[in-house]
């Protein structure tokens, strides 16, 4: 039985049994993974696999991506993976690693995580996998939030108005000025800004790929919160910018057939594993 059929009937068997909470997405987030206290991931790690090399920057390439320095944040509390001991930071930590060294044939330095739907607790595992991975020395972490219809990363970490990747998009800023460093966390934040009329077309312009290239050349790894994968466009538009995806699915709510219609959505070959959240 491959590692994909095994977290498919893992998801189904373990919420078939179990109360379902109706509440805000971010809300269900929450509970999701604070309350439960697990994140199963679906990766194969071949003992030797170390990461690969990338190649140098673009000719085009400017200075290093510095941004707004924020020094004071409260973070989100639902952000566990910042907490120096606990169960929930130590299943972030054990994910981080096995992304960072896991081998499908490509450089991993851009993740894209994604879901099937919403409420499976894309965004909060987006943000806390980012400071798991910021807590290792001298490794540069930028997360960039790329669901420009319901963005949720400068909720989680604390970030002030400001301007955001559709702006940068959009021309209105620059990439200097709509990332965010949270000095304290040693992680930076791409917000995504100002709400467009028109996301899909934005994430399908040649600055979007800029944008990313950009990213990937000055930061050890991006972290990419995209949108939900069904029925979106998104996420087929933001593959190709990529190293691997990572798809996040919850137990009892998201459903074998969501699953493989979000998977038909994308290059299978990027698909690097799943994480499933409210596991038994």
């Amino acid at each position: 039985m491959s590692r994909i059929q095994q977290i498919l009937e893992k998801a189904e068997r373990d919420g078939g049994h179990r109360m379902r909470v109706v509440a805000e997405p971010a809300t269900i987030a929450a509970a999701t993974v604070a309350a439960v206290g697990t994140v199963d991931a679906v990766i194969d790690v071949p003992p030797s696999a170390t990461m690969t090399e990338t190649a140098a920057p673009p000719d085009w390439a400017e200075v290093p991506v510095t941004g707004r320095i924020i020094s004071d944040v409260r973070l989100s509390h639902r952000l566990t993976a910042a907490a120096a001991n606990g169960q929930v930071a130590e299943q972030y930590r054990a994910l981080r690693t096995r992304i960072l060294h896991a081998d499908n044939g490509s450089a991993v330095r851009v993740v894209l995580v994604t879901s099937p739907g919403r409420s499976e607790g894309r965004s909060l595992t987006v943000a806390n996998l980012g400071l798991a991975m910021a807590q290792e020395y001298q490794r540069r972490i930028c997360v960039v939030d790329a669901d420009l219809r319901n963005p949720q990363q400068h909720r989680l970490f604390g970030i002030p108005e400001g301007p955001g990747l559709a702006d940068v998009l959009a021309g209105r800023a620059s990439l200097d000025e709509a990332c965010a460093t949270l000095e304290e966390h040693h992680i930076t934040v791409l917000p995504a800004g100002t709400t467009p009329a028109h996301p899909a077309e934005l994430l399908g312009t040649t600055t979007m790929r800029r944008t990313i290239e950009a990213l990937r050349s000055r930061f050890d790894c991006v972290i990419v919160d995209g949108p939900g994968a069904i029925p979106l466009a998104d996420v087929g538009i933001l593959t190709p910018l990529v190293d691997s995806v990572l798809m996040v699915v919850r137990a009892g709510l998201t459903s074998k057939p969501a699953i493989h219609d979000a998977i038909a959505t994308m290059d299978g070959g990027k698909l690097l594993g799943m994480v499933l959240n409210d596991a038994a």
